[in-house]
């Protein structure tokens, strides 16, 4: 803030550099979960902010969408941190997912229109453990229509709601590390899936629905772990959401992180390569 004398707490608010992790409740999305996060900042810095000025004093970002109806783990950067965000996106994630079988939604999770409903009562828990295996290592999947991927500068999911026509992105390759069933209580199953960037488990839930012979949809969705954050660890409740907190929090996270030099060394091995990711 040119010539603006800063108080102790705001000066505290602007030294914050690296990476920490918050929790991200099922409703907002993640820009949103963001934005209120600055906002409760910037109040106790006592800085003003008129209208879209804030966006640019306070240097903040996530590593990684989560969708408004999922729930867990949201890495953000703030100073430099924002920098190493990227690692965050192409890095490993974990969630815990129920499905339902017997129905499919356009959005391919609960907050969708139902499109399809097919019996399910064949399907046993040896049925279910089966077909996992084969979502198992490095797989072939299709994106959701409804998503943040984008079309010509535009969201997916924007476009649809809109009415227009959008065609399937095509399938790209994917990596899951660990796939497995936590509970079966037809019509729901719970699974534990660790995976790589740019997954998406709700198609996952789908497709498995599908080699089943009948359909399925995601009800819930939490990311318990992302890179070396988990949900039990390391993530801010809104409560928690204070300088102090923030930079205690990023004191103890920084023993999470690989070294500087390693994201230097990274960078110029891959200079064409941008990440994105959104579950």
């Amino acid at each position: 803030a040119g010539g603006v004398v800063l108080g102790k707490s705001a000066e505290k608010l602007f030294s914050l550099s690296g990476l920490f992790a918050v929790y991200k409740p099922k409703g907002p999305t993640s820009a949103g979960v963001l934005n209120l996060l600055k906002e409760k900042l910037l109040a106790e810095a006592g800085v003003q902010t008129n209208g879209n000025k804030r966006s640019r004093i306070l240097k903040i970002g996530h590593g990684g969408t989560l969708d408004s109806a999922a729930a867990g783990v949201l890495v953000v950067g703030i100073g430099k941190g924002t920098k190493m965000l990227r690692t965050m996106l192409s890095g490993s994630k974990k969630y815990t997912a129920i499905g339902l079988l017997g129905q499919a939604t356009d959005t391919l999770d609960a907050t969708g229109k139902v499109t399809e409903e097919k019996p399910y009562d064949q399907i046993t828990k040896g049925d279910l453990e089966n077909v996992l295996q084969k979502f198992t290592g490095d797989i072939m999947q299709v994106p959701p229509l409804y998503s943040a991927l984008k079309k010509d500068g535009e969201r997916l999911s924007t476009l649809m709601k809109r009415g227009e026509a959008v065609e399937a992105k095509p399938a790209r390759p994917v990596r899951v590390y660990s796939l497995s069933l936590r509970q079966f209580q037809p019509p729901l199953f719970t699974l534990d899936v660790e995976c790589g960037g740019g997954f998406y488990v709700r198609s996952l839930v789908s497709d498995i629905g599908k080699e089943l012979s009948t359909c399925a949809t995601m009800q819930e969705l939490t990311r318990t772990k992302q890179g070396p954050f988990t949900l039990e660890e390391h993530a801010l409740y809104e409560d928690k959401w204070t300088i102090d907190e923030i930079a205690r929090s990023l004191e103890r996270c920084t023993s999470l992180l690989p070294d500087e030099p390693s994201h230097k060394k990274l960078k110029t091995e891959h200079p064409g390569e941008t990440a994105v990711s959104c579950e």
